[in-house]
């Protein structure tokens, strides 16, 4: 505790710990920053656009993150490692069926998880679901990075499932239909509504998320058992 003294000497000292001390600093933060990221980007969010509308200082941010790296990778990695969770939950389910495992069905275990983020009334399930295919589709190194060695069982998992599911088509070929399923996939969710050049009505938005599944998932069951 810091006595009186202290206290009238350092007055920005006691404002600071007194900020970074709150309990909901943090996640304040995390949140202001994930909706900056989802409408900026990385690299155009800029840590004081993030301390003021979070109404913290650079202290803070510092004290629980130490840079705008960290604090990305933070913002990502809280809710990454639940959604995946709920995927693989999916995909356990649909092997556990007994049910043959088809191209469609495994691209519902991916859809659906997405799916009831984009439908979180709290609306930060949506956002998440936008940032990480914005994220994904731009290319954040470290991020990539850092998936690529926490979550390389999702990797492994659905490559063997669809390998089961296309028994038809060599190894190289799955791993590029793959790239590019997925590619669409986290492009359709990333919120840019493309689809405002080719239709001009205001009634249809590719952010409507039953629209996109009700679209996309024929297109990328379409591309993954197309022919050779």
């Amino acid at each position: 505790m810091m006595d009186k003294a202290t206290q009238l000497l350092n007055p920005m000292k006691v404002q600071d710990d007194m900020e970074v001390s709150k309990p909901d600093t943090a996640t304040r933060i995390l949140d202001v920053a994930e909706r900056l990221f989802v409408e900026h980007g990385f690299e155009a969010t800029s840590l004081r656009m993030i301390t003021q509308q979070a109404e913290v200082n650079l202290a803070a941010v510092n004290y629980h993150f130490g840079s705008k790296d960290a604090l990305f990778e933070s913002v990502f990695m809280r809710r990454i490692g639940p959604f995946v969770a709920a995927c693989l939950a999916e995909l356990d389910a649909l092997e556990q069926s007994g049910q043959a495992l088809t191209a469609e069905a495994l691209v519902l275990t991916f859809i659906k998880p997405c799916l009831m983020l984009s439908k979180d009334p709290t609306k930060g399930g949506a956002l998440f679901v936008r940032l990480m295919s914005r994220t994904l589709v731009e290319n954040h190194r470290l991020l990539r990075e850092a998936l690529n060695q926490q979550y390389s069982v999702f990797v492994l998992r659905y490559t063997s499932a669809f390998q089961a599911a296309l028994p038809q088509f060599e190894t190289e070929d799955i791993a590029w239909r793959m790239h590019f399923a997925f590619g669409v996939m986290f492009n359709a969710f990333a919120g840019n509504d493309v689809l405002k050049i080719f239709v001009r009505s205001q009634v249809v938005s590719a952010r409507d998320p039953d629209m996109v599944v009700k679209h996309l998932v024929p297109f990328v069951v379409a591309g993954l058992t197309a022919p050779v």
